[in-house]
């Protein structure tokens, strides 16, 4: 008796085996695979990257709040892979902005060593969190902040 093909589930391959056992060939995409990015969407990834970094640079920080809209318009990364993959992104532009501003005299030790434990626990808080809320929640606190900041930056200024 020959193997006989059959389909079990959508995108599921299943073999019956004479032996009345199933082997089983899931073919399911990944839940997490993004699809490669087309010309354009590459184009605008540059164009944003462009962006992120000088507002890292210019500013010394911001960039990962342009970073995730970015991501999430572009590549239409789900929320939270938008908050996830901006940190990775900002990383090496952070480190290369730290340095030039040391280079450059623009760098105090004191605040450094007093905030850095604070972000680091902060960004360990932050991202067991993200962890637990859903994106739509995500999306709502990201924007209020997004708001709340510029408003006081625009308060300050004045």
């Amino acid at each position: 008796m020959d193997k006989e093909e059959i389909k079990v589930k959508k995108n599921t391959d299943a073999t019956v085996e004479p032996t009345g056992s199933v082997e089983t060939n899931l073919t399911k995409p990944n839940k997490n695979s993004v699809k490669k990015p087309n010309k354009l969407q590459k184009l605008l990834l540059v164009i944003g990257g462009l962006f992120t970094g000088f507002a890292g640079g210019f500013f010394g920080g911001g960039g990962g709040m342009l970073s995730v809209p970015l991501l999430n318009k572009v590549l239409k990364l789900e929320t939270k892979k938008s908050h996830a993959t901006a940190m990775l992104i900002i990383l090496p532009m952070s480190i290369v902005s730290g340095i030039t501003y040391l280079l450059n005299g623009h760098f105090k030790l004191m605040p450094t060593m007093f905030t850095g434990g604070g972000v680091l626990a902060g960004g360990i808080a932050g991202a067991l969190l993200l962890k637990k809320l859903n994106s739509f929640l995500v999306s709502i606190i990201f924007a209020v902040s997004m708001v709340g900041i510029g408003i006081w930056i625009i308060v300050k200024a004045c």
